[in-house]
């Protein structure tokens, strides 16, 4: 008996879509690379009845995917108008001037700071 080989998902998708533009036949096919025709009708065979599958599943999965989106994005706007307001309070409550340059100076022990 021989080693049973696997082959990655990439490479079964290139030669199914060689299958199914039907420029050479699975003969061919077969003697290129090295597999046995059989193998070539399976994965032809799972790839068409798969195929509507994925199709829908990703009809379906968009929608969960948009009302999280939705839910996100209210929730970083109502962050974001909170932010603001916060920092309006802030403004009009701090004593230290905002044009300050608190680079320069100490503002924490600069008398003349606070």
């Amino acid at each position: 008996m021989g080693i049973r080989r696997r082959y990655p998902g990439d490479f079964k998708v290139e030669v199914v879509l060689e299958i199914l533009k039907e420029e050479k036949n699975i003969s061919q096919l077969s003697s290129e690379y090295g597999i046995h025709q059989s193998q070539f009708i399976r994965w032809r065979q799972q790839a068409i009845h798969g195929l509507p599958e994925v199709l829908s599943d990703q009809k379906r999965a968009i929608t969960p995917m948009k009302a999280q989106y939705g839910d996100k994005l209210q929730e970083l706007y109502a962050e974001v108008g909170r932010l603001t307001t916060e920092l309006t309070w802030l403004k009009k409550i701090w004593p230290i001037p905002w044009h300050v340059s608190f680079g320069h100076k100490n503002w924490l022990t600069d008398p003349r700071m606070l």
